[in-house]
């Protein structure tokens, strides 16, 4: 799996100070399960160290890049190389990109906007974010600072790793069998993002327009992608629990199936993290041989050693 990520936070000292911003979680954890293409706009076009700049809403030309101390335009010098570090990582099969927070080139949402006077004014997304948005569509993207919060960390990881599955479909299928065969393991992952979608993926798996297999893979990896890339709600999740805890209705004792209901109603008051549910929901499946269970995506969505459902955090 390869993420575009901006260089600095990959411990690369090319910020405007000639330093760096690495990100431990990026460098010493998802490393292990990633590989990295670098970028950074800004030090090919003015070179590092370099005058620091910013976003200016000015009168005649709307929203500039200009340098802090000295005012000069630096716009167009800036937006030539976005246009192509763009081209560059696009190159590249890309599951996502991580960019670093409140860069008036890569913030994510958090680049910070003045006023001709000087005074703030704002807050947007950086130039060559929105050359990405341009370009990449449904790619999943972040910025490092919001990936400090548990609840968008796990949804982001959640949808790299579900982008990549998708794109490795793609790929290789040959047969709408094993369309029907990712559509079913990954149920109740698309259930928790949005049911809607998720009946719509379904027809187009039931392929009732006799089209194509290429023109279904395309359709469905469409939504599919748009489908994952909602953030997941507990209400939702505590949904997809209660659904799976219906498989052992003939299994468990009454006061097994209360222990088993309590811990989905601790879930939601956030008083335990998902992961306890899961491991609870895995052990039965695994006891009671319900396999459909044990196949889902949902229970194993990226590697367990990542530990992201084991913050009360992690859902909201």
């Amino acid at each position: 799996m390869k993420l575009a990520v901006s260089s600095c936070l990959l411990g690369n000292e090319i910020r405007y100070n000639g330093g760096h911003k690495r990100d431990r979680f990026i460098t010493d954890t998802l490393s292990k399960y990633a590989v990295y293409v670098p970028f950074c706009p800004e030090d090919p076009a003015f070179g590092t160290p370099r005058e620091a700049i910013r976003l200016v809403e000015t009168k005649d030309k709307g929203l500039q890049i200009e340098t802090v101390k000295s005012g000069q335009n630096r716009h167009d010098a800036l937006l030539k190389e976005c246009d192509s570090e763009c081209e560059r990582i696009a190159r590249e099969p890309l599951c996502g990109i991580i960019f670093q927070a409140k860069s008036p080139s890569c913030g994510f949402g958090s680049a910070k906007t003045y006023l001709e006077n000087g005074y703030s004014s704002g807050k947007t997304d950086g130039v060559f974010v929105t050359t990405c948005k341009e370009r990449f569509g449904n790619l999943p993207m972040e910025e490092e600072a919001r990936l400090n919060d548990p609840w968008l960390r796990e949804n982001f990881i959640m949808q790299i790793f579900a982008y990549s599955d998708m794109q490795d479909l793609a790929a290789t299928i040959e047969k709408f069998a094993q369309l029907v065969d990712f559509h079913t393991r990954y149920k109740y992952l698309l259930l928790a993002k949005d049911e809607a979608a998720y009946r719509e993926l379904g027809r187009i798996v039931a392929n009732s327009e006799g089209l194509s297999l290429e023109q279904s893979v395309k359709r469905y990896k469409e939504l599919f992608f748009q489908t994952i890339a909602v953030k997941s709600k507990i209400s939702k999740t505590v949904n997809v629990l209660e659904h799976m805890a219906g498989f052992f209705k003939k299994q468990l004792t009454p006061e097994e199936k209360g222990e088993l209901h309590t811990l989905i109603e601790d879930y939601k008051h956030k008083i335990i993290p998902l992961i306890t549910v899961i491991a609870t929901v895995k052990l039965l499946a695994k006891k009671h041989n319900v396999t459909y269970l044990l196949d889902q995506k949902f229970l194993d969505p990226y590697p367990k050693e990542l530990a992201l459902r084991s913050h009360v955090g992690s859902g909201k």
